[in-house]
């Protein structure tokens, strides 16, 4: 393999070519493929040549016209295990980005077929807040109800104890399973809170969107 150190001897080469050319008769364009040449870094050091060895194969590297001696492209060196997991996540990432945006965008459109003007959409987001409003007094209800069983069923194993009998499997598994309604009627509670939190944030978004698709 040839290899020089810089682009400069590669267009000097190819000089007297286009010298003779110009003497000679003009000739039909070639359709022979032009063939490349390979710039690439090894130990800080350019190398050029016609081939590309194996070592360089990974290596960042210009590709050059041997005819013309102009730039044809450019190859990045290849990426690392890890970059590559990068690479799949932000390439996923964007991918989920790109979708949520879309679904966004038919949300948009629905809101503004459903809705004719500004007051039926703050009429629905009204109805919306008092479903919520409904849904977090139907839990603080069921969450006091369990609070007291489950107070109950405490006070009743205490009792046994301080007389000295066993608790029992029935008065244990049920201690058990109304705190695991308790908590689980907490957690949604809590969601019924989030949802409430953020309706008043979501109605001034969508009153924003739904002007600006109006265009008013």
């Amino acid at each position: 393999m040839k290899t020089m150190t810089c682009i400069a001897g590669l267009v000097l080469a190819t000089l007297p070519l286009a010298a003779t050319a110009q003497r000679k008769p003009a000739k039909a364009p070639s359709t022979a493929v032009d063939k490349k040449l390979y710039c690439w870094e090894e130990n800080g050091i350019q190398v050029c040549g016609d081939t590309l060895p194996a070592s360089a194969v990974d290596r960042a590297r210009t590709e050059i016209s041997a005819r013309h001696g102009t730039r044809t492209g450019e190859v990045g060196r290849a990426l690392t295990a890890e970059e590559r997991v990068e690479a799949d996540a932000a390439a996923r990432a964007a991918a989920e980005a790109e979708m949520a945006e879309a679904e966004r965008k038919r949300r948009d459109l629905a809101m503004v077929e459903s809705y004719a003007t500004e007051a039926d959409l703050h009429r629905a987001y009204g109805e919306r807040i008092t479903l919520v409003d409904e849904s977090l007094r139907t839990s603080e209800l069921s969450i006091a109800n369990l609070r007291q069983s489950l107070l109950s069923l405490l006070r009743q194993a205490a009792e046994r104890e301080l007389l000295g009998q066993p608790v029992g499997k029935v008065l244990a598994g049920g201690i058990q399973s109304q705190h695991a309604d308790l908590l689980r009627q907490q957690a949604i509670m809590e969601r019924q809170l989030a949802d409430r939190a953020s309706l008043g944030s979501d109605l001034d978004g969508a009153l924003e969107r739904y002007r600006s698709m109006k265009g008013g």
